[in-house]
């Protein structure tokens, strides 16, 4: 089979569905659930609360049990039937309660994922991590276009199908023929050498802390580009263009990360991405019109793919087998959900002063990361 070719279908068909939750979720519970807007936002909080703690804990304990392949498939089913419970729910309890069961299941795929081609490339098995991943930020990019056009002719309850349809795909496509490695129980495979306490391994602590500060500096953007493009006056039919741009340096980046980057040091990926970072609030803060945000939106390729690219390197590189699971579940849990939630809250507080305010604050993750990230390049040396 083509390994390749399988990773980016795998990456594609679970993004479409992220594609659709991600962007869309908190407005079809808000316009279909007839729930007030800090409502959708108590739950999506909690939500991102009970994500951290299933990436975190429940994730690398069933890695260490389950084959990759029966952990996806797991999770999948776990996540569609939950989806379908959303069908029934009609008051903010209900819709409370599916969207913490749902944070159990369904987030955990991201990390599975990765742990899954982490394994493969470091099995040589999979040649080209970035390419694979590109199909990812392809099949988000091409799920937000998609339903944009039929929420506009059907209304917000295509939000709901559209995400029972995707992961109904997605879950089938888990039985297809995967590679041998990935049906394997991990004890078939492990080795008393690989068998090392995660924070044991040389420098882990220290990249952790950096990729927890460059995702958390996404913060803000994450949760106030929007109205802030409304703020300086984009045009409204056009906010869904600008706000992809990120996403297409995102895709273009991964295309080409394993040749071009290939041979740039861990710490000089992260540090360069620290320091895009760092420009692209300044940028923004400095500039508050619509042409240099959508400049500073290239930048995405640095402070978000760079950092998550040079992650996976480091893992693939010193990472044993038996412990890609607990740092993926780490790295998801605190880089991705409860750091992201904190610098939220502070980035709203900024905003409310001054919206420019919530991007350049974003800077008291990426300088101290920058400083941790030239600190790690030296002692990598």
């Amino acid at each position: 089979m083509n390994i390749q070719r399988w990773m980016s279908q795998q990456f594609f068909s679970f993004y479409i569905t992220w594609g659709v939750f991600l962007p869309y979720w908190t407005g079809w519970m808000i316009y279909t659930k007839g729930i007030t807007i800090s409502q959708a936002s108590l739950i999506m909080s909690l939500g991102l609360m009970i994500r951290g703690l299933s990436t975190l804990f429940a994730f690398p304990y069933l890695a260490e049990k389950l084959s990759s392949k029966t952990l996806v498939n797991a999770m999948a089913i776990g996540t569609f039937i939950t989806i379908l419970c959303y069908i029934p729910a009609d008051s903010y309890s209900s819709l409370l309660a599916v969207t913490l069961l749902l944070n159990i299941f369904y987030p955990t795929l991201m990390p599975a994922l990765d742990s899954a081609a982490g394994v493969l490339v470091q099995n040589k098995q999979l040649r080209d991590y970035g390419k694979s991943r590109s199909w990812g930020s392809i099949g988000f990019v091409a799920a937000g276009m998609i339903l944009t056009f039929f929420t506009g002719a059907l209304g917000d309850i295509v939000i709901l199908w559209a995400l029972i349809l995707s992961t109904m795909i997605f879950m089938c496509l888990g039985f297809v023929k995967t590679p041998d490695i990935l049906s394997q129980k991990p004890q078939a495979i492990q080795t008393d050498k690989a068998k090392v306490n995660l924070f044991s391994i040389k420098h882990i602590g220290l990249v952790l802390i950096i990729v927890i500060l460059l995702q958390a500096a996404h913060a803000s953007y994450y949760s106030y580009g929007y109205i802030y493009l409304l703020d300086i006056n984009a045009p409204k039919y056009l906010i869904g263009l600008i706000l992809n741009i990120a996403v297409i340096a995102e895709i273009i980046f991964f295309s080409i990360a394993d040749t071009a980057f290939r041979k740039y040091s861990i710490g000089a990926l992260l540090a360069l991405a620290a320091l895009g970072s760092t420009v692209r609030w300044g940028l923004i803060y400095a500039f508050p019109n619509v042409i240099m945000f959508c400049v500073a939106q290239t930048l995405h390729a640095f402070s978000f793919a760079m950092a998550h690219y040079a992650f996976m390197k480091y893992l693939v590189k010193n990472i044993p087998h038996s412990q890609i699971a607990k740092a993926q579940g780490i790295y998801s849990a605190l880089a991705l959900s409860w750091s992201t939630a904190v610098f939220t809250i502070f980035g709203g507080y900024l905003y409310e002063i001054e919206p420019r305010y919530a991007f350049i604050g974003m800077i008291i993750c990426t300088v101290p990361a920058l400083f941790l990230a030239l600190i790690y390049r030296r002692l990598d040396h």
